[in-house]
């Protein structure tokens, strides 16, 4: 619940007293092995979510076929070309009709412009340690090579909130892993992405509990759940 004239904003669990399954669609441009390692997390009941949507930045991702697989209604809305108020909008009215609780930006690349009904109701997974290694042109190889060529001791990923800016909302938690002598971009990718298999469900599981305050740029994590959880 949001106090207008209070700094602080509480994030709720959208749920009643008893925590439902939360409602999740995945933005995706890529491959989906983000969005294969939540389908494959829920399916094993250790997220107590369902992805109702997935949508994709243009036509032809392999991630479609997961989605498919997974029984999961897939919508393309391209990205290129298009006004990003124009854009963004389809992707909201999309989350929209499936009664969204949380836009989870898995491997999504195109910016997009936060719907005040989202505002904190959207986040992202970077595979560096921000504000390191962020911002535009920096996602996949990119951003391993740049930080191999750093001389970085330790890399790892990044949950935030979304914000409107590539890469630069309050960071919700992150997960570290070593650098060693030698190291390729692709080495240091998978070892990354293991984090990212830890870090994405947790960050989800924080949300869901309502265990989340933001005060400006800082994410504060409670112990314990809000006592004023809000009605889906």
């Amino acid at each position: 619940m949001k106090d207008e004239n209070n700094p602080s904003s509480l994030i709720p669990h959208p749920s009643s007293l008893i925590l439902m399954p939360l409602n999740l669609t995945i933005l995706v441009s890529g491959s989906g092995t983000t969005l294969q390692n939540l389908i494959d997390v829920i399916a094993r009941k250790e997220l107590d979510a369902q992805i109702n949507l997935v949508i994709g930045s243009r036509a032809g991702l392999a991630a479609e076929a997961r989605a498919v697989a997974a029984k999961i209604r897939y919508e393309v809305v391209e990205s290129k070309g298009q006004p990003i108020d124009v854009f963004s909008a389809k992707i909201w009215k999309h989350c929209d009709e499936v009664g969204t609780d949380l836009v989870v930006c898995a491997g999504w690349l195109a910016l997009l412009k936060i719907d005040p009904k989202y505002h904190h109701k959207v986040i992202n997974i970077h595979p560096a340690l921000l504000p390191s290694f962020g911002g535009k042109g920096m996602y996949g190889r990119h951003v391993h090579e740049a930080v191999v060529n750093h001389g970085c001791k330790v890399t790892g990923c990044t949950v935030h909130f979304v914000d409107g800016e590539y890469d630069s909302g309050p960071i919700i938690l992150q997960r570290a892993c070593e650098v060693c002598e030698g190291d390729t971009p692709e080495q240091l990718a998978a070892c990354v992405m293991e984090q990212e298999r830890i870090a994405l469900p947790e960050a989800i599981r924080l949300i869901q509990s309502g265990r989340i305050r933001v005060e400006g740029r800082r994410v504060l994590i409670s112990r314990h759940p809000s006592p004023e959880p809000t009605h889906r």
